[in-house]
């Protein structure tokens, strides 16, 4: 039987690295169905994270400039390149058991990327896939990425939304290992600073209804 239950988290701005950690947590005792599937919303401070197909050339800034700005650099174990997480950015880590959702990992990427799309809709903003590529895109710039990792069939890692990111420091890497690549964000899309609770409470919304899953009857609040 799919279970249909998935209850929501809020970090907070928080330290990467200590969300890794959390994240690792919730990821083991979900393998060991002490808990339902989750969906972590955080923000991080500014940070580059590496995957498991990336390359430190796609940093363009050297270590002394990193100290400077104080940037941290990570590599981790999700798949995909080389990315940028900061204030602004809505990050989202589902933990969820695949096996007993019945999703294969692309049917997952696929429903990632429609709840953006979806959440989106609701900002009355237009957004789409692009062939061959994980992520969403407005026209032809890039607006959320996507980077997962998964552990006997329960995912971690997740979904990056641009919503009112200072995007000069995307100009700093090749995002996605990808040269030349435009990023945008919800705020430059629509010229106006979005609430950050109310994009946070619209996604868990997309999300949920995406995947099919309730909440203990309805969206928790996220004071």
């Amino acid at each position: 039987m799919i279970e249909t239950y998935c209850s929501v988290i809020d970090f907070g701005l928080i330290d990467y690295k200590k969300a890794y950690k959390a994240q690792l947590e919730f990821l083991m005792s979900r393998q060991l169905n002490e808990i339902s599937d989750v969906l972590i919303l955080l923000e991080h401070p500014h940070v580059y994270t590496i995957g498991r197909l990336g390359s430190k050339s796609n940093l363009l800034i050297n270590q002394r400039e990193l100290k400077k700005r104080e940037i941290f650099v990570y590599e981790v174990d999700r798949g995909g390149d080389i990315t940028y997480h900061g204030p602004g950015q809505l990050v989202a880590y589902p933990i969820m058991n695949l096996k007993l959702l019945n999703l294969r990992i692309i049917d997952y990427l696929r429903k990632l990327e429609e709840s953006v799309i979806r959440f989106f809709e609701d900002f009355g903003v237009n957004s789409t896939r692009k062939e061959g590529l994980t992520g969403v895109w407005v026209r032809d710039k890039k607006i959320a990425s996507i980077g997962i990792g998964v552990k006997k069939w329960v995912t971690y890692h997740g979904i990056s939304i641009n919503i009112n990111s200072d995007l000069d420091y995307f100009n700093l890497i090749n995002p996605c290992g990808i040269r030349k690549l435009r990023m945008t964000s919800l705020a430059s899309v629509l010229d106006t600073r979005i609430d950050m609770h109310s994009a946070k409470r619209t996604f868990i919304e997309s999300f949920m209804e995406v995947f099919g899953f309730r909440c203990d009857g309805k969206i928790p609040a996220l004071d």
